[in-house]
């Protein structure tokens, strides 16, 4: 019998794509840059997400995008309320997801070893010993 899709789950895809909508629309703020929301987590009581947003940059741009996400918590909160019909607005906190970075360095690690292999076997079937 598979499980049923949980309210937590269904508010915090809601809350995602309204925050997203919210970011690429009503934050006018030209140091967001590349920002994307990636994922949501809410607490089971419905009181607090946490948002996770990708940031295209270097160390400082994240730092900087980050602040101003969260000078923005409140305005993006009583949007938020306008856009959804819920009870109580959870609190927000935006984190910086690592999961796309991290993603980027495993695909790049085994690019190199497909390389790696690559030119291993171009040296192993030049090699006139090994044809004998």
């Amino acid at each position: 019998m598979p499980k049923e899709y949980q309210r937590t789950e269904r508010v915090a895809d809601a809350i995602q794509r309204e925050v997203a909508k919210i970011l690429q629309r009503d934050i006018r703020d030209p140091r967001l840059g590349m920002t994307t929301v990636s994922a949501v987590e809410v607490s089971r009581d419905l009181a607090y997400a946490k948002i996770f947003v990708s940031v295209l940059g270097d160390e400082a741009e994240i730092q900087k995008t980050l602040g101003v996400l969260k000078g923005a918590t409140g305005h993006i909160r009583s949007l938020l309320a306008k856009a959804l019909s819920l009870r109580m607005v959870p609190h927000l906190s935006f984190v910086y997801d690592k999961s796309i970075l991290h993603g980027d360095q495993l695909s790049q690690l085994i690019n190199q070893a497909a390389e790696s292999d690559a030119t291993i076997k171009n040296q192993q079937s030049d090699d006139p010993e090994e044809s004998n």
